[in-house]
Formats: structure tokens, sequence, C-alpha cells
């Protein structure tokens, strides 16, 4: 079986459960990883920990450095890649506390690094992103998901955005029109550069909050860490279910 990756994002900074074997540092190309890659063994199995935003969460989510992060973990002989992600609603199902197996993704983020195909080319190099999340990593997780009683959404349209700062209420207008049902920081350009490496990569996103104007009053920060919390605790119910069926 491929070597697991797990990317933590908000709420998601260490693997409990893991037996930490040892740390590396990988030097890239394109500058430092967010952190050490962590190897260990969680539940038997052999995965990589790495935490996006680093171990204190101080990178915001246009300054992670995407290209070293999945550099780095192929580098490392990872094959798969589960993107852990704290995200907003914009409608019913996609309430404060779910947790959703997108299958698409909108990619609303400028000025990010976002391909390895560039400079001292010897041709031009497309990839097909069609479905940009792998297929066969979704599935385990979604059967993962049933394994463990975790109810799952299984259908989804991430919507990526630049941040830090959160969306207003016209732009989550804007983004559900165009088909999005789940709104984050972090989505792209993390999936297209493990398909360039051909990585299989498969979101799990939390539900934290709901998205600029649907709900009353302000997103509170409070309220996003509540849901958080809850949240993460059945994705790592949902790990051990995925690593228990390899």
């Amino acid at each position: 079986m491929t070597k697991l990756a797990i990317i933590g994002g908000s709420g998601f900074r260490s693997l409990e459960a893991l037996e930490i074997v040892h740390r590396e540092v990988i030097r890239t190309p394109y500058g430092e990883p967010s952190a050490p890659l962590t190897h260990g063994r969680f539940h038997g199995t052999e995965v990589v920990f790495l935490p996006r935003h680093g171990h204190a969460h101080t990178i915001p989510p246009h300054r992670v450095n995407y290209r070293a992060n999945i550099w780095a973990l192929q580098q490392a002989g990872v094959g798969r890649i589960v993107g852990v992600a704290a995200v907003g609603g914009l409608h019913m199902p996609m309430a404060p506390g779910r947790l959703v197996i997108p299958d698409q993704i909108i990619d609303y983020t400028y000025g990010r690094d976002h391909t390895y195909f560039e400079g001292d080319l010897t041709h031009v190099t497309h990839i097909d992103f069609t479905e940009p999340y792998c297929p066969t990593l979704r599935q385990e997780l979604l059967a993962a998901g049933q394994a463990a009683g975790i109810q799952l959404e299984e259908r989804a349209t991430y919507g990526a955005t630049q941040g830090p700062r959160l969306e207003t209420a016209r732009e989550i207008d804007r983004m559900e029109r165009d088909g999005c049902d789940l709104v984050g920081m972090t989505g792209m350009p993390e999936a297209a550069l493990a398909r360039e490496l051909e990585i299989c990569y498969a979101c799990c996103a939390v539900v934290a909050n709901w998205a600029a104007g649907r709900s009353d009053g302000p997103i509170e920060m409070e309220e996003i860490e509540r849901h958080l919390q809850g949240g993460m605790g059945q994705v790592r119910e949902l790990l051990s279910a995925l690593v228990a069926a390899q």
C-alpha cells in the first residue's frame, strides 16, 4: 500500500495516537515546507503528518508554501494525501459540525505559486483536472466513515478563496450561484500540485461555521473553535478507520 500522508489544517495541528518514529527536514527547490515531516505509525500503519499552517499555526492560508509541502511529501515517498481543512457551509446540509468529502473545487485564489511546470521547460505540460480529487481515496474515506458510524456528506463543491479575511455576504452569494457548497482558504493550489506530482489526493472538510450572510450576526471565532473541536475529533476517528482498512 502506498504511503499515506495527512496534512492537518486549522484545529488539527497534531495527530493523536501517532507513534512518532522520527522527524525529517526536507529542503526543496521551492523553499521551506510548513514544518518538518513527522513520520510515525498510526494504529500500526506508517503515515506522515504535516501541519499546513506550521506547528504553532502561524502561517496564514495565502502564505503557505504549498509547492514545498507537496514536493517534500513526494520526496518522503508519499503517494496518497488526505488534506484536512476547516471550511464554512453555504447551505443545508453543510451545517457547522458536519464532515464533508468534496468531489469538486472552484479556485478563487490569486497570486499563489500554483504549479511546478514553469521555467526551464522542455515542453508545456497540462494536467487533467476534470475530477480534482482522487476517486479511489475518496471512496476509501467514505467507506471508513460508514465503518466508523460517522455521517459524511459525500458530494460538495469547495470554493477556495484567498484569505486571510473571511468573505463578504455578497461574495458568498456569488459563490453559491457558481455552485459552491463550501468555502475555505487552503484547497488550492494544494489539490492541483498533488495531481501534478501524480499523488492521490482527497480532502476531508470540517464545517466550522456558516458562511458570511448565512446566519444571524457576525461570524464568531468562539463558534468556529467550538465546532472544530467536535469535528476534528470525528476526523481522528475517520482516519483511524481509514488506516484500519488498509
